[in-house]
């Protein structure tokens, strides 16, 4: 038996299904584990976190696929005009996201949601439901593999956080170039993957997650979209957009360091070359998409944030963003906003610092290389 196909039999046998639905997830599978094999240089625990990811994502993936062959009605359920984060990472998006989730009239992917979607939240026991003890046990354990991780991200067991899992159960994700040395499938990924397919199963989820918890109207978050808008946009072609800007020379050292703190427990020949060049890569190619989908005729879908003004100051910001909606901000929910940035300061788990000159790349070069991009204006302008 090859490894994809014991990967498999691992999944069946560990959930009790066998059922996978669509088979377009196979093509990724295949080509992250050929990756894998031949890329990684994964050291003892790191083989057995890449094999645990798989066969985990698939089991959820099998678990999906149960819910809704026991409930076919959920089908029915609509995702209707989301509004969706397009921010690089580092640059203010994930402490907006987090701001934007304190409105009790909207939806957003909360982490232990994302970690366990089935059985399908419900709004009786949302608050209380035991996923949420299990969501802090795994953060606590990444705690002890990456400990500077939670300096970097406000994150906890019921803050909203990114689809990026539910683009892992196609196997078409970011997911797994965050800890693996994997170019092959990074390369397949960015340049010839079909990510319609994922987003259309990123929604199947969406429609099992609000099938008996309220309300629709989400609030998603996910910067790997500027990569893959196109396929995004034939899925989603009622979204709206929120864009987070940041100066790039403090942009990529973060993710950089980043991708390093979540690369290192799991091999023992640490390509600090590699992280740096894939990221610096991806970031200018899906700046470049995002510019030219804007260009053709999307502007007015856009609502654009410099992180300057952010950080000084969020809340004028976010009565912008609800004034372009067309949306009332109500006061309960201002003051939930409010709170949450007064109990969620930057150093809440110590100050975050890193060494620039230790990732790998040329400052100058880096300036030169985005000198398209003008963070402040938020315009994502390609050059002549």
């Amino acid at each position: 038996m090859d490894k994809v196909s014991t990967l498999l039999e691992r999944a069946r046998l560990a959930n009790g299904y066998d059922d996978f639905g669509s088979e377009d997830y196979r093509e990724g599978l295949e080509r992250l584990v050929s990756s894998i094999d031949a890329e990684a240089r994964l050291n003892e625990q790191g083989r057995g976190f890449a094999e645990h990811q798989i066969v985990e994502l698939l089991g959820w993936r099998l678990q999906v696929e149960h819910w809704y062959a026991i409930h076919p009605e959920i089908e029915a359920e609509e995702i209707v005009a989301p509004l969706i984060g397009l921010g690089l990472p580092r640059t203010g998006s994930t402490a907006f996201h987090c701001m934007l989730a304190e409105d009790p009239a909207v939806r957003s992917l909360r982490a232990w949601e994302s970690s366990a979607p089935c059985p399908p939240p419900e709004a009786a026991t949302e608050h209380s439901d035991p996923r949420i003890a299990e969501q802090a046990a795994r953060m606590s354990f990444m705690d002890g593999l990456a400990p500077r991780l939670k300096m970097m991200l406000p994150i906890s067991p019921t803050a909203p956080t990114e689809c990026q899992y539910y683009m892992g159960y196609d196997f078409k994700s970011q997911i797994f170039q965050a800890s693996l040395r994997i170019p092959a499938y990074v390369h397949w990924l960015n340049n010839d993957a079909d990510l319609v397919p994922t987003y259309r199963y990123v929604k199947r989820i969406l429609k099992l997650l609000q099938w008996r918890c309220p309300p629709n109207r989400w609030r998603l978050k996910n910067p790997s979209h500027i990569l893959f808008i196109e396929a995004l946009d034939e899925v989603f072609p009622d979204a709206r957009y929120w864009m987070t800007h940041r100066d790039i020379t403090k942009v990529m050292p973060s993710v950089i360091d980043l991708y390093i703190e979540l690369s290192r427990p799991f091999t023992d020949s640490l390509d600090v070359g590699y992280i740096s060049k894939m990221n610096i890569d991806w970031t200018d190619q899906g700046l470049h998409r995002i510019a030219a989908f804007r260009q053709n005729g999307n502007e007015d879908r856009f609502f654009d944030i410099a992180f300057s003004e952010f950080r000084h100051d969020p809340m004028p910001v976010i009565e912008r963003l609800y004034d372009s909606l067309g949306e009332p901000l109500a006061d309960t929910t201002r003051e939930r906003m409010i709170a949450w940035q007064h109990n969620t300061p930057a150093d809440k788990h110590g100050r975050y610092e890193y060494d620039p000159a230790a990732l790998g790349f040329d400052m100058a070069e880096l300036r030169s290389r985005f000198s398209f991009y003008d963070h402040e204006q938020g315009a994502v302008q390609p050059a002549a």
